[in-house]
């Protein structure tokens, strides 16, 4: 294996696994302070069970995560030396907030975690409250790093020199606004698909059935909110992307011509030779008026782009119908979900209906890693967008194929570990004195 291949092969392993660890902990601790202030309100002892139960589940990711996120950090300087001998001053700033973000809700799970019967109840809940609090900062800031690499700001590059260093234009640069709610939100509606998911699962099973119908019904509300808001902040994303990065754009639609009335493409084969799409639905007219509000605009196309500055127009491509393909069913069932609360609540009691549920456990963290790869790759062949050439940051040193093949024996270890870990927990649900759902409709 090519050491530069090797090398990004490595960053994009270990990135894939932390993005599923570090947004179930982002997450899950907003599930766990719903269900810890009903029992405070209720006093009903199935949320008390169901907030403990998660609160492992909460410590779990957030050891995992940690482990995965420092893996990262120990790559940045491995694997992309001149990146962060001249980037590290300039973005540095997020990443040193997000430690002290980290270094709280670190604080605030173990206050969380041991403090059972001896905080003050509404104080304990609080601290719940800041470990989900100190999470998304905590993903806000490494996702404001990350923006500043797709729209560079904050400094002024004169002969190959960085100067007129702003660390705070740097954290908010262009991009960081839309990437950081569209993360965000993202991270909710897989996070809240999932564990509804693994719920309906058990309430299919009839296993503890009223814990984990009470459980489905937080995680799903979660879900189904998250997946109705996330076309609204991807349309944000799409119009920042056409400003910014007009090549990503091209790449994401297949746009090969430049031309107005440029039609909206769904699914489809990009062919590079002869410059088409192959198979696809085209809305005439839907991509111009989706960029610019305009049915007639004009559309930069890759014609427009260097051969030597275009992104990987298949790869892009199907990440972005995956990623929008996906999203769309999470909204579907969304709205199968709200129109079921408002007009069909004997559904809940159907397993055609909690099947659906089940089937969808995957979709959103398989999106969530589609819109990574739109994101990293539709960047490419720049590390920082217009300014370094991704090649150019690479490490010199040899056998690093090496090192990815040992993080790659790592991760699938500890992907293990998390599943057996989350398996075991799943088993250990206590026994409710009523473990079957009479009437769970109320």
């Amino acid at each position: 294996m090519d050491d530069f291949i090797a090398a990004r092969s490595q960053m994009a392993l270990s990135l894939g696994f932390h993005i599923v660890f570090s947004c179930i902990g982002m997450v899950m601790p907003f599930f766990m302070a719903i269900s810890h202030f009903y029992w405070l309100k209720t006093k009903d002892p199935v949320y008390k069970n169901i907030t403990k139960a998660w609160s492992k589940g909460v410590a779990i990711f957030f050891a995992t995560g940690a482990v995965s996120g420092t893996v990262l950090s120990f790559e940045l300087g491995l694997l992309w030396p001149k990146f962060m001998e001249h980037a590290g001053p300039i973005f540095g700033m997020p990443f040193s907030l997000e430690g002290t973000a980290f270094f709280i809700e670190a604080i605030a799970l173990g206050f969380f975690l041991y403090g059972w019967e001896k905080f003050n109840p509404w104080f304990h809940w609080f601290t719940g409250v800041i470990v989900g609090i100190s999470g998304i900062v905590s993903g806000i800031l490494v996702v404001a790093a990350n923006s500043w690499m797709n729209s560079p700001a904050g400094f002024d590059y004169v002969n190959g020199q960085y100067l007129n260093i702003d660390p705070i234009k740097a954290m908010f640069n262009a991009a960081w606004f839309e990437q950081a709610l569209h993360m965000s939100i993202a991270a909710f509606a897989a996070t809240g698909f999932a564990v509804a998911g693994v719920h309906a699962l058990m309430i299919i099973r009839k296993k503890n059935a009223k814990f984990h119908y009470m459980a489905f019904r937080i995680a799903i509300v979660f879900a189904a909110v998250a997946a109705i808001l996330q076309p609204l902040s991807g349309d944000i994303s799409a119009k920042s992307v056409a400003k910014r990065q007009p090549a990503k754009l091209a790449a994401m639609e297949a746009d090969f011509k430049t031309e107005r009335s440029v039609p909206l493409i769904i699914g489809g084969i990009p062919d590079t030779k002869t410059k088409k799409v192959n198979y696809a639905i085209k809305i005439p007219g839907l991509l111009s008026f989706m960029t610019y509000d305009d049915f007639n605009a004009e559309v930069t196309g890759l014609d427009r782009i260097p051969v030597k500055d275009q992104p990987p127009v298949a790869i892009v491509h199907y990440a972005f119908q995956i990623m929008v393909g996906l999203g769309m069913l999470m909204l579907g069932l969304s709205l199968l979900y709200f129109f079921a609360l408002i007009k069909k609540k004997k559904w809940f009691k159907a397993n055609w209906f909690l099947k659906l549920f089940v089937a969808a456990i995957p979709l959103g963290f398989i999106a969530l890693e589609a819109g990574w790869t739109v994101t990293e790759v539709g960047r490419q062949p720049w590390i920082i967008q217009g300014v370094m050439r991704t090649a150019d940051a690479v490490t010199p040193m040899p056998g690093i194929h090496y090192s990815f093949y040992l993080f790659t024996a790592v991760y699938l270890s500890l992907s293990l570990v998390v599943i057996f870990m989350l398996y075991r927990q799943i088993k250990m649900v206590p026994k409710m004195y009523d473990t079957e759902i009479a009437d769970p409709i109320s």
